[in-house]
């Protein structure tokens, strides 16, 4: 997603203008060398302007007793789908489904390198055809604010079912190859009965292994599951983040309070769980349970009533993320974090390395 229309921008400035494309992470961390894991990504730790470095493994040690993670359960959907409108091939982004049936799609066309490029949406009552007997019809634009996503209506075959037969994960010409699907997935991923999940994946959560997580609870630190399914993140310059699906269940509300009342710090594992958790919370500070749509964005004029501390992936300079950042951890310390990231050849993207933001 990226800036949000109407809203004062993030503007990088210094040694993060622009991020070289060498620091793109091209594959999962475990296929850049013999040992690694998915915990094998660096660990950039953000206190105010202090910056330090770590390895992800290292997180234990940063974090302490009665700390919250609030982390994202929403599971990955192999969300590209090769399709054709009359002769010509389109690849369609499953972005988010509708309450009434349809789906929020993004068309695109192939670009003979195994991914894709932007395309113009529509027109109104434009049919794809896709495998598994499906047709879908585009029928108006998600917004009026442009054309890239659109609602489409299927028939013939229910989409989770293409989706799960014949789709693939969304991949960006940063990356070198297909991955499976299990590589987008994270170890909180709890696929839904309904076959609903995020488009692409809530990434910050990437790096976590089962291992970690038991060293982090036998450490005293807590854990709150949320869901908030994501969808497609190729957004046009200055396009607002769309409304996203949530939830935040009583048990987890109830933690977040208790950490809070007992001088715990509430982390978000990932922008998806800041914008689950905020939703959920009112003016007050409390969080209660709740779920739907939010369309919510968390900006330093908004301010953030419950998390405190962020962990979350590098995101590009013109990024809309980038001023959640900053409601979190203010101007200065972003600026000066990403100064080192791009100094130090800290990894972006999806299978990149990884920002920690605390009190």
């Amino acid at each position: 997603m990226t800036r949000a229309t109407g809203v004062r921008p993030h503007e990088p400035v210094g040694a993060w203008e622009s991020v070289p494309e060498e620091l793109s992470a091209r594959v999962p961390a475990e296929q850049r060398g013999p040992g690694l894991g998915r915990d094998g990504v660096r660990l950039l730790v953000s206190r105010g302007t202090e910056v330090s470095h770590h390895g992800f493994r290292e997180l234990p040690e940063l974090l302490r007793a009665g700390d919250l993670l609030v982390v994202n359960t929403s599971a990955t959907l192999a969300a590209a789908v090769d399709g054709h409108m009359g002769n010509a091939r389109v690849v369609v982004h499953f972005s988010t489904p509708g309450d009434d049936g349809r789906w929020a799609v993004e068309l695109r066309d192939p670009d003979g390198r195994g991914t894709t490029r932007a395309r113009v949406g529509g027109p109104r009552g434009a049919e794809v055809r896709l495998p598994c007997g499906a047709r879908l019809v585009l029928e108006e634009p998600l917004s009026t604010r442009g054309e890239r996503l659109w609602w489409a209506r299927a028939s013939g075959a229910e989409v989770p079912v293409v989706l799960r037969e014949r789709g693939r994960p969304i991949r960006y010409s940063y990356t070198e190859r297909d991955q499976p699907l299990s590589a987008y997935q994270t170890v909180f991923a709890r696929p839904a009965a309904d076959g609903s999940g995020s488009a692409e994946m809530p990434s910050a959560a990437r790096p976590f292994t089962a291992r970690l997580v038991a060293e982090l609870v036998s450490r005293g630190v807590l854990f709150a599951p949320v869901t908030l399914h994501t969808g497609v993140a190729s957004a046009q310059s200055y396009e607002p983040p769309y409304p996203e699906r949530f939830s935040v269940p009583e048990a987890s509300a109830r933690l977040v309070n208790a950490a809070k009342a007992g001088g715990g710090r509430v982390v978000a594992v990932g922008t998806t769980a800041v914008r689950a958790v905020e939703s959920a919370a009112g003016a007050d500070g409390v969080v209660r349970a709740r779920a739907g749509w939010t369309g919510l964005v968390v900006t330093p004029e908004r301010g953030v009533r419950v998390v405190e501390g962020l962990l979350t992936g590098l995101h590009e300079p013109e990024a809309s993320h980038l001023l959640m950042l900053e409601a979190v951890a203010g101007r200065a310390a972003i600026d000066r974090g990403y100064e080192a990231a791009v100094r130090e050849r800290y990894l972006w993207h999806e299978f990149g390395d990884v920002h920690l933001l605390l009190p």
